[in-house]
């Protein structure tokens, strides 16, 4: 039924006289006497009518109740009809708006689930761009530790002594690990920089569909109202203008594409955000696991060259203990020769002491007999050996002197090993302890 107020119908009189026409005069009979238009000329019968006039009176009333009853019975006929058909038409109308106003819910509410779809998927890729985010903060205050580290290695091997202060292995891959740190940050830094601006794109998109499934959740609200409406409502009024207000609202297909374009929009940033997300994973991965194959390198380094440190102090310290040894074997030579020099005076006394006597030997008995001739053999060997035992005592004494150099190079050099030890193994081995593990560097 419409909740239309049906208004009936005006009644139309057909007759000239309702319709304003003026009625032209009936015939006039000439065998009919008619009334004097002038003055009463005898008693009653001026101002009455004829009985001619009564019948043709009386015959136009009921010809006019006749026409007139006609024209009723075919107005309510035709009204009738007019009811039964407009009723029809508006039953069939109000039929097809409520068939309408729930195809349009229908529509409305797979927009809006999809809508909510996107907007929770959008909002699980925000959470985990921000728990990523997360890690790769903590992966990169992690990496302060390494830095600092590595930069205090190489201060303290600054302070190695002089023949120990060379470039070795140790120290290249102390600088590359600083610089591959450096790199790190920097890839962190960045990486973070996009995670940032994706949950920004994220929360953009999100916050833009869910003005959309508010605008729909609103307009699903308002049909399934309108929808809910009939005949029967008692919250239904009339609102002559309401049709012309919506001249100027969009129409389905743009309706349609608005939606389609933020959820074109939405799905872009969720693929966005799933590579970002594999990227961020494979950063993390990457850089930990260089971080640590370049500690392994450096520690690999540090015992090898700790090894070479104590292979070299051993080594020293066993050629030292053979210097000393050789330095007191040479001391109780050198007393030897001094004492086998000083052996050779008691028989150079002698034999020049025979000498001199046997020159005093009178006239011809001065001669260079045998005795005299072993003599002056004897006096010559001596002096001889005197000579190569003094030239013995001089090289033997050189060679304490050299001897007592090594003793205090190899000192010297045994002390420098040890000093170099105790940087590298004591401390930049002890401090590299602290290096921390996978899970810190992946930022758990």
């Amino acid at each position: 039924m419409s909740s239309e107020v049906l208004v009936s119908r005006p009644h139309f009189d057909g007759r000239p006289v309702a319709q304003g026409v003026p009625q032209e005069e009936p015939p006039v009979d000439p065998d009919i006497p008619q009334p004097s238009s002038g003055s009463a000329t005898a008693g009653y019968r001026s101002a009455k009518y004829t009985p001619g006039e009564w019948f043709s009176n009386y015959h136009t009333i009921l010809q006019q109740a006749a026409t007139d009853r006609g024209d009723a019975e075919r107005i309510q006929r035709h009204s009738k009809t007019l009811s039964q058909d407009t009723e029809a038409l508006t039953a069939q109308a109000q039929a097809e708006g409520t068939r309408l106003l729930g195809d349009r819910l229908q529509q409305i509410h797979y927009w809006k689930s999809e809508l909510q779809q996107h907007i929770q998927q959008l909002q699980a890729d925000t959470d985990a761009l921000v728990a990523q985010k997360t890690r790769l903060e903590r992966a990169l205050d992690a990496t302060e530790i390494p830095y600092a580290i590595s930069t205090d290695n190489l201060t303290c091997r600054t302070r190695r002594p002089g023949p120990d202060l060379v470039r070795d292995t140790v120290e290249e891959e102390l600088l590359k690990e600083v610089d591959l740190i450096k790199n790190v940050q920097a890839l962190l830094r960045r990486t973070t920089a996009q995670v940032v601006s994706q949950i920004k794109s994220n929360r953009d998109a999100k916050k833009t569909l869910e003005f959309d499934w508010s605008d729909k959740f609103e307009a699903y609200s308002f049909d399934d109202l309108c929808g809910r409406y009939n005949n029967m409502s008692p919250d239904t009024k009339h609102h002559p203008s309401s049709a012309n207000m919506q001249d100027q609202v969009c129409n389905p297909s743009s309706w349609t594409k608005f939606t389609q374009d933020n959820l074109t929009k939405a799905m872009q940033e969720e693929h966005a955000s799933f590579s970002l997300r594999m990227l961020v994973e494979r950063v993390l991965q990457d850089t930990t696991r260089d971080l640590r194959v370049q500690c392994s390198s450096v520690d690999q380094a540090f015992s090898q060259r700790c090894d070479e440190l104590i292979e070299a102090k051993t080594q020293l310290e066993i050629r030292h203990t053979e210097i000393l040894d050789q330095i007191g074997a040479q001391e109780r030579n050198i007393v030897a020769l001094q004492q086998a020099i000083h052996n050779k005076e008691a028989p150079l006394r002698v034999a020049q002491s025979r000498l001199y006597t046997r020159t005093l030997r009178p006239n011809m008995e001065l001669c260079r007999d045998d005795p005299q001739l072993s003599l002056e053999a004897e006096e010559k060997q001596i002096h001889a050996s005197v000579a190569s035992l003094q030239q013995q005592l001089s090289e033997a004494r050189a060679s304490l002197s050299y001897l007592e150099e090594s003793r205090m190079t190899m000192e010297k050099d045994i002390s420098c090993k040890t000093h170099s030890l105790f940087i590298d193994r004591d401390k930049c081995m002890t401090q590299r302890k602290r290096y921390p593990n996978v899970s810190t560097l992946s930022g758990y």
